[in-house]
């Protein structure tokens, strides 16, 4: 098989990947379900609300795997939010049982192919680097068997309640201008403030903590931060997207927190399915920039608050 047979086989297996991801996101979108908002707490789901992390090296998985695993877990009823690799399972002495069916992950980075550091050599312009997508299958440890006592019976990731003083203590840790009053949540780029209704103005006040959660995330992308592109066009597919990426970082800030997420803007769901209809990549890229959201605010909690709190990039 020639080189460029290669390339154009690498190119459709990761186009095919994309529009199979967003293929799933897009029917559960379409059918009045939101796949970041899943049905904790209730008889559907089995599991306790947490980050899928990896049974084997603890660490929690990011991005789209997030949105993928928690899918898994409430489709095919597991209990635990533990998932482990067919090598991994093998390698602590364990296997998975026979005629198991994993779930398919993926993993995201990019790369400089021969061609371009050629280019770049000749030209002396920067190398431009081609994202890829990487599919592998894991398993939850429901599925395996022989596997050692710790890693069988490895509890989710978890907070113990209350749950507000830590949000509170995320608030102030992060030093984002954070007002509280008017009967609006919102965040403003320009003058890089968020101001959110106090809670008595919320009929659930557990709702209060997942819109500042929200607003959190918009603040993320101010250029001081993650320096995300924001539009002032309500109607913009850029202005959609990052209410894509705010909706999402708060449901992973949640799960990690302890609190049960809901959805906030319901009402841009025909303006995500056309981002997601436009742009096969959309999803994994909005997923993607919500991790490193909720990484970024996580990771201001005090120690002694947040030490129980894993918000991996890992995927392995």
């Amino acid at each position: 098989m020639s080189v460029r047979t290669n390339r154009t086989h690498a190119v459709a297996e990761r186009s095919n990947l994309y529009d199979e991801i967003t293929g799933k996101i897009i029917a559960e979108l379409e059918a009045g379900r939101f796949p970041w908002v899943q049905p904790w707490g209730t008889s559907v789901a089995k599991a306790a609300l947490s980050l899928p992390q990896n049974a084997s090296t603890y660490r929690a998985y990011s991005g789209i795997n997030v949105l993928i695993l928690w899918g898994a877990v409430v489709e095919r009823g597991f209990s635990t939010q533990s998932w482990i690799t067919y090598r991994q399972a093998f390698a602590l002495g364990g296997n998975v049982r026979r005629g198991e069916h994993g779930t398919t992950v993926v993993y995201a980075d990019r790369f400089v192919p021969d061609h371009e550091k050629k280019r770049a050599r000749e030209t002396g312009e920067d190398a431009q680097a081609v994202p890829f997508l990487k599919r592998f299958t894991v398993f939850n440890i429901e599925q395996c068997e022989g596997l050692p006592d710790e890693v069988a019976a490895s509890a989710p990731l978890s907070v113990a309640s209350p749950i507000e003083p830590r949000v509170e203590a995320l608030i102030k840790a992060t030093g984002i201008d954070f007002r509280i009053g008017g009967d609006r949540a919102f965040y403003v780029p320009a003058h890089d403030y968020i101001q959110v209704p106090p809670p008595q103005a919320y009929f659930e006040p557990i709702n209060w903590h997942r819109t500042a959660l929200h607003e959190l995330g918009h603040a993320t992308g101010h250029s001081s931060r993650l320096d995300r592109k924001f539009s002032a066009s309500t109607a913009s597919r850029k202005y959609a997207f990052e209410e894509l990426v705010a909706e999402i970082n708060a449901a992973f800030c949640c799960a990690a927190l302890g609190i049960v997420p809901t959805v906030r803007h319901a009402d841009y769901i025909g303006s995500w399915l056309k981002v997601l209809k436009e742009d096969n990549r959309a999803i994994v890229r909005a997923a993607s920039q919500a991790s490193k959201a909720a990484e970024w605010l996580l990771g201001h909690l005090p120690d002694e608050v947040g030490a129980s709190i894993e918000l991996g990039a890992g995927n392995d």
